[in-house]
């Protein structure tokens, strides 16, 4: 049996080239996302329960990208999130749906309230459940409704899940911050390398990076390896519009809750019983508005784009040079003035 070498996010470094940009400011960050709809910031917020509810989402949609609003409710409450969005605004409202059980009646009432964009939200989207779910939804909606679907890690997952009909595709499986499919089951592939072996496919559906991604050199990275979009979770939790409440120690430090979906408590929670978890929960420092997160992310992307002589995220992908570094480079790359190359 052939090994093959896989590269995470942390192997690679883009070379800089000249730059012609006068002003990261300047720095074309739009894409678009579906008919009607380009994204000033082509980020879009987890569908997770301590992620993404209507503060989120609305504050998404100012900062010119996306939230999709998690599932982990009933039909009433999350159509309720819809129409709240609605009156507020928010074009396109995007929500997560499942794949079994009243997936296909949520669907419906979601969209009768307005939502454009079901994200239907599954771990191991290389599977007989997402095909047919696609299929029921796809003869109901049409083009009407973009269908959102994932997640997958290989080129062949990929092309199945695009030729189904979903017409986005989030990319990576068991990278995720509070994800534990990799230790539990022993399966995955390291995000960086699903993007590249993603966008070698022929079909139209749009590439969503999705787990692994821990600052904005990340997103840079998988943008420059064919990304579309970058879907985040634990960079955007511990904000005051993430869902939950505020904590204080006793030494006076905030923090907030986050969880994976596949934990065993938010399984129990959800649904009330829990199968083989494949998630961990945890309290996260407290990290104000999200608004300043990403301002800091678009930031960092920006001067990425300008670092790799491009004007925006198109150019970028034409420009882009990818090279190996070592885990002594690595060490190098980080601010390692702090101590312990850290």
């Amino acid at each position: 049996m052939k090994i093959r070498e896989c590269l995470s996010f942390d192997d690679v470094l883009l070379v800089p080239k000249f730059s012609m940009l006068g002003s990261r400011k300047d720095a074309d960050l739009w894409t678009n996302f579906m008919d009607g709809c380009d994204l000033e910031l082509p980020i879009i917020s987890s569908p997770m329960d301590t992620v993404t509810g209507t503060d989120m989402a609305l504050a998404m949609n100012s900062s010119g990208g996306m939230g999709i609003v998690h599932r982990y409710n009933t039909i009433e409450e999350q159509a309720a999130m819809v129409t709240e969005l609605s009156e507020a605004g928010v074009d396109p409202i995007a929500v997560a749906i499942g794949a079994t059980g009243d997936f296909f009646e949520r669907a419906r009432e979601l969209v009768s309230r307005g939502a454009k964009v079901l994200c239907v939200d599954i771990a191991h989207g290389h599977h007989l459940l997402l095909r047919n779910a696609l299929s029921a939804l796809k003869n109901e909606f049409g083009a009407d409704v973009h269908l959102m679907a994932g997640n997958v890690a290989t080129l062949n997952a990929f092309n199945d899940v695009s030729d189904w009909g979903a017409d986005s595709i989030r990319v990576g499986v068991g990278g995720g911050s509070c994800c534990s499919t990799r230790i539990t089951t022993g399966h995955g592939v390291p995000t960086f390398q699903s993007i590249l072996d993603c966008s070698e496919s022929d079909r139209d559906a749009l590439i969503i990076a999705d787990g692994g991604i821990k600052n904005s050199g990340d997103i840079v990275k998988a943008y420059g390896a064919g990304a579309d979009f970058v879907m985040l979770g634990s960079l955007l939790a511990g904000t005051d519009e993430a869902p939950g409440d505020i904590t204080t120690n006793v030494s006076g430090e905030k923090y907030k809750y986050f969880r994976g979906m596949a934990s065993r408590k938010a399984q129990v929670e959800w649904r009330g019983w829990s199968s083989t978890p494949e998630g961990v929960s945890t309290m996260i420092p407290y990290k104000g508005p999200v608004g300043d997160i990403l301002a800091d992310l678009r930031g960092g992307i920006a001067s990425g784009v300008s670092y790799s002589g491009a004007f925006g995220l198109k150019d970028l992908r034409r420009n882009v040079e990818f090279i190996r570094q070592t885990s002594a480079g690595m060490s190098e790359s980080r601010a390692h003035i702090l101590g312990g190359g850290q």
